[in-house]
């Protein structure tokens, strides 16, 4: 009821805003002074320094064997969607305010209803040319890797789809954002580069059924809680941001709340992963490659099948973009996910479970081509051949004796931001 409430005033504030700048720009259309809302944006001073922004993308997917965002085996289907709106505002120099409202639709895990994405409060404690301090509080992105900051919105990413083994999107409300604390600094040296870093207490985001399905493998009685966790990222780039380098961590704790004759116990799960982020940038080309240790321990469930999971997975991708034109892009990766680097072949948990080796492992080459149409409107299409099925939901997969270990899929989108 709260999330709701927040996100009910949240909307109706944007909306109260995007009302008066609709009214704004219909009167200035009538004196001949714009002919559009972005003309708007760049004639008409708001209150506060606002700045309001959306955007919206729908895409087609289909599957030769296995679901993905929804019922897509065979003919596919318009499940995936995502529309945003965002407001960003200055009420004092040093303080700014940031809020988003995301409905997405995508299979069994998102039905579309609007939530609040991200809002915190940016306090600026220190600022001069180079160097500035501050503190973030609120909803937060978290922050590891290059893209999920940003994943959100399609024209931030890479392609359709980002690579699955480091932005899982089974497990997306997980790894998007949580309740935090962020402290933040950025220094910049004219011949050395730029260091930015982030570091965080949060409590993570768990309400959601592909996430407890993913960490306790069912729909168990009792529900997931959170726990205090952390998470931190540092970023190296050069003046010309040529080369980028990330080093990111988290130490993740989620813990379980027994129901009544649960055969489970109030356990915790400790998720610790890892990442190591590169990329090089020249005038067509753009290379970018991410590699992660993710640890999993499980603890006080007095239960053997649980207490005794201890295991480490690996996850990377080598990606290469090439562009065309300024309106042309192709992008060619490799993304390979290991749920156990001892047991990369799966064999020892099939001899173990007697369920799928390949549900241990996924390999994926993508390969995909963007149009950016105008500078607000880009189409983009990509093929994926995967061999193996660990990246895809349980909601859309109840049955992994019913899942193909070879398969492949299509997907075209249609992307427009204001």
């Amino acid at each position: 009821m709260y999330s709701s409430i927040k996100i009910l005033i949240v909307s109706t504030v944007l909306w109260h805003s995007a009302a008066q700048a609709q009214e704004q720009v219909n009167n200035l259309a009538n004196k001949n002074l714009v002919t559009s809302a972005t003309d708007w944006f760049d004639r008409v001073a708001l209150p506060y320094n606002l700045q309001i922004h959306g955007f919206a993308s729908q895409a087609f997917i289909s599957t030769s064997d296995n679901d993905f965002f929804g019922n897509t085996d065979g003919n596919g289907n318009f499940g995936f969607t995502e529309v945003g709106l965002n407001a960003l505002a200055q009420p004092l120099p040093k303080l700014q305010l940031s809020v988003q409202v995301l409905s997405r639709r995508a299979g069994n895990g998102n039905s579309g209803e609007p939530r609040l994405d991200f809002g915190f409060a940016d306090y600026r404690l220190f600022s001069r040319d180079t160097d500035q301090f501050g503190i973030r509080v609120g909803r937060l992105k978290n922050p590891f890797g290059f893209y999920n900051d940003t994943r959100d919105v399609a024209f931030t990413r890479p392609s359709i789809l980002l690579p699955q083994s480091i932005y899982f999107d089974r497990t997306r409300n997980l790894g998007l954002s949580g309740d935090a604390v962020h402290l933040y600094g950025e220094s910049s040296h004219k011949s050395l580069g730029s260091l930015s870093v982030q570091f965080g207490v949060f409590r993570p985001l768990v309400g959601d059924k592909d996430t407890e399905l993913s960490l306790l493998g069912g729909d168990r009685a009792g529900n997931l809680t959170k726990k205090l966790s952390y998470i931190g990222r540092g970023i190296y780039e050069t003046n010309n941001k040529q080369i980028r380098l990330a080093l990111s961590g988290i130490w993740l704790d989620v813990g379980y709340d027994p129901a009544a004759n649960d055969p489970l116990a109030s356990g915790n799960v400790q998720f610790t992963p890892v990442f190591f982020s590169a990329q090089y940038n020249g005038e067509r080309w753009s290379l970018t490659s991410e590699y992660a240790i993710r640890h999993f321990k499980y603890k006080n469930f007095n239960h053997p099948g649980f207490d005794s999971l201890d295991f480490t997975g690996e996850s990377y991708y080598f990606q290469s973009a090439y562009r065309f034109t300024p309106k042309w892009e192709g992008v060619l990766r490799y993304d390979a996910l290991f749920t156990d680097r001892a047991d990369r072949s799966g064999q020892q948990y099939f001899a173990a479970s007697g369920r799928p080796a390949y549900s241990r492992f996924a390999k994926d080459i993508t390969v995909g081509l963007r149009w950016n149409v105008t500078p607000a409107f880009m189409l983009r299409t990509e093929y994926h051949n995967v061999n193996g099925t660990a990246w895809l939901s349980t909601l859309e997969n109840p049955s992994p004796s019913d899942t193909r270990q070879h398969w492949d899929l299509f997907a075209v989108q249609a992307s427009y931001r204001f």
